[in-house]
């Protein structure tokens, strides 16, 4: 049976896919407890813009970096904040990593689409 992903806010579907759906054992592309990532969205159904944080985070479990950028997905009939994209992409440099401490290991991979489970309602 398929799930429907529809906005909490409006009740609009989000035509999200179960098959597009990052297995919960993925280890960073899954996310975090309380969020759901997929592969792939329908890019019609949301708004988009770019945000710029900088603070620590954890690329790989021996690799950290102090700016990340992300995209805000909203949903595109009512605007509520349904979730981050995380492209984080391959590495920018080939050389010494950030701050000059050796290569960096950035993992290349395709974008992660993030959605807080606290904004989706989830039907079967």
């Amino acid at each position: 049976m398929a799930s429907i992903y529809r906005c909490l806010s409006c009740g609009t579907d989000l035509n999200l896919s179960a098959a597009h759906l990052y297995p919960p054992d993925a280890y960073f592309e899954a996310g975090n407890k309380g969020t759901l990532s997929f592969s792939w969205v329908d890019e019609s159904k949301f708004r988009f813009s770019k945000e710029d944080k900088i603070r620590p985070f954890f690329e790989t479990v021996n690799y950290w970096g102090i700016q990340r950028k992300r995209t805000r997905m909203q949903c595109d009939a009512c605007g509520f904040l349904v979730g981050y994209i995380y492209d984080d992409g391959p590495p920018m440099m080939q050389g010494t990593g950030q701050f000059g401490m050796g290569p960096s290991q950035v993992i290349p991979r395709r974008p992660r689409y993030r959605f807080k489970t606290k904004a989706l309602a989830i039907s079967s």
